[in-house]
């Protein structure tokens, strides 16, 4: 039976690294349904004074598996264990681009970029047809979007993304990050912005992105779309077509400042709860049957079960299956922070 070890990432927040192992075995476990011999024996280990992740499959990895292990979100280097050594694989990971899209920007409250890729992993190999995580075309949402870290997680893999957010300030941030960066890394792209109205009302403005993995594909004509709503989250389904969207991948707001402002109780704007049960079946609209939805959360403010109640509602199927249950984390003295994952039916 062959052995394997995975060097874990260093992250720099040492809060995310002394959690990365047991979350990094966690992942795997989701990704071990989708390969072709399967996972035993997750554990960790220690050679050589540093820590690995290792695990066990009946058969040796198939290319096709190891493509798909390349994209797990902390690993570093994958090896192939051997009677006192370590033989390296060779990964290919689907970053399309340079790391550096998803570290450059740095704000209080981010999303740690390596767990919103690891969240947007689980949410994937979540749809009816994990295997399109390689070479899909797939169509990704975040209807919470912030500055754009699930954004640009979807553009490294090579994916069109829509995000939303009521927040001005943060919509400005990204337009402006994301505009330069493209620039300066030359990457043949086309950005427009403007207004958004409905019915001859201002819903919010709109950012606009066509971009191309390469400029041979972009002048071919093969682009990838990127647009971001600077919109309330309960407007989703104006700003898009029913059943037009393969995955949504969020995290659920600790604050007022990612909340929505159309409904009249200022407390939906504070309440992350209120919010999502305001908000999931209108997400719920636009996604495809068979595809998934992922939702990171602080379970010091929403219970596991009041969420999973509210994805039911909305006609959800919540997976509850051992993999998905363990990923809860410490991330500080107020924050423990969670993920739920369901599938459309379809």
């Amino acid at each position: 039976m062959p052995d394997y070890a995975i060097l874990v990432y260093p992250s720099a927040n040492r809060v995310y690294t002394d959690s990365s192992p047991v979350l990094l075995r966690a992942e795997l476990a989701v990704f071990g349904v989708a390969l072709s011999a399967g996972i035993t024996d997750i554990g960790e280990t220690s050679i050589g004074g540093v820590g690995y992740v290792t695990f066990s499959t009946p058969e040796p990895l198939a290319e096709r598996d190891i493509a798909l292990l390349s994209n797990l979100s902390s690993l570093y280097a994958l090896f192939e264990r051997e009677p006192e050594t370590l033989r390296p694989i060779t990964i290919s990971p689907l970053a399309g681009f340079d790391s550096d899209l998803l570290t450059i920007q740095k704000y209080p409250g981010k999303t740690n970029e390596l767990f919103t890729k690891l969240l947007f992993n689980v949410t994937l190999l979540s749809t009816i047809d994990p295997a399109a995580m390689l070479g899909g075309q797939l169509h990704v949402l975040d209807p919470l979007c912030g500055r754009g870290t699930t954004l640009t997680q979807a553009m490294m893999y090579g994916f069109d993304a829509t995000g939303l957010d009521v927040d001005g300030k943060d919509f400005d941030a990204f337009e402006t990050f994301i505009k330069t960066w493209l620039r300066t890394k030359r990457v043949k792209h086309l950005a427009e912005s403007g207004q958004v109205r409905r019915n001859k009302v201002r819903l919010g403005r709109k950012l606009d992105i066509e971009f191309g993995l390469t400029k041979e594909l972009y002048k071919a004509g093969e682009k990838r779309r990127l647009t971001y709503f600077n919109c309330d989250t309960l407007t989703t389904d104006d700003m898009l077509k029913a059943n037009s969207v393969d995955v949504i991948v969020t995290d659920a707001p600790y604050g007022v400042q990612h909340g929505s402002h159309r409904v009249g109780d200022a407390s939906l704007a504070r309440s992350p709860r209120d919010l999502l049960a305001a908000a999931v079946p209108v997400w719920t609209r636009v996604l495809r049957p068979g595809g998934a939805m992922g939702i990171s959360w602080n379970t010091n403010v929403t219970r596991r079960e009041e969420l999973v109640d509210i994805l039911d509602r909305a006609g959800l199927e919540v997976r509850n299956d051992e993999p998905l249950a363990g990923f809860a984390h410490r991330v500080d003295q107020a924050i423990v922070r969670d993920l739920v994952v369901a599938r459309k039916p379809g």
